[in-house]
């Protein structure tokens, strides 16, 4: 499988399990996973279990529908970038928020060493601030 492959079976499973466990199947063990600066879980976290503690399950603990729907894919040797939209209702506010996002995949030998998160995160904290 490809790189592009790869990355692809992380967003276009049948449902949000299937992408985790693809997700899962594509991350080395000391994968590299970088929320960015701004965001509401920025930080950098090594290994699967690190990234659900800090990113995915409070995705899905603190916001109604959260998703990422992919616009496109730009693949070139080891790289593979998602682009598209986050959105969803953060819980505690009732607040919806829309943001640009792209994703930064980097592989080496079918598995994903590092990912880096580029959003529009005002947007983001637009939804979960108290105002």
């Amino acid at each position: 499988m490809g790189n592009l492959s790869v990355i692809k079976s992380t967003y276009e499973g049948a449902n949000s399990q299937e992408n985790a466990r693809n997700t899962a199947a594509a991350l080395a063990a000391d994968a590299h996973w970088t929320e960015a600066a701004g965001f509401p879980y920025a930080g950098t976290y090594v290994g699967f279990d690190a990234i659900v503690e800090n990113v995915f399950t409070r995705l899905g603990t603190e916001w109604e529908n959260f998703q990422f729907k992919v616009e496109s894919y730009v693949a070139q040797g080891d790289k593979v970038f998602a682009y598209g939209n986050y959105s969803g209702i953060y819980k505690a506010t009732g607040r919806a928020m829309n943001a640009r996002v792209a994703h930064l995949w980097t592989l080496a030998n079918g598995k994903v060493t590092h990912f880096e998160q580029f959003v529009d995160s005002h947007t983001v904290q637009m939804a979960i601030a108290d105002q």
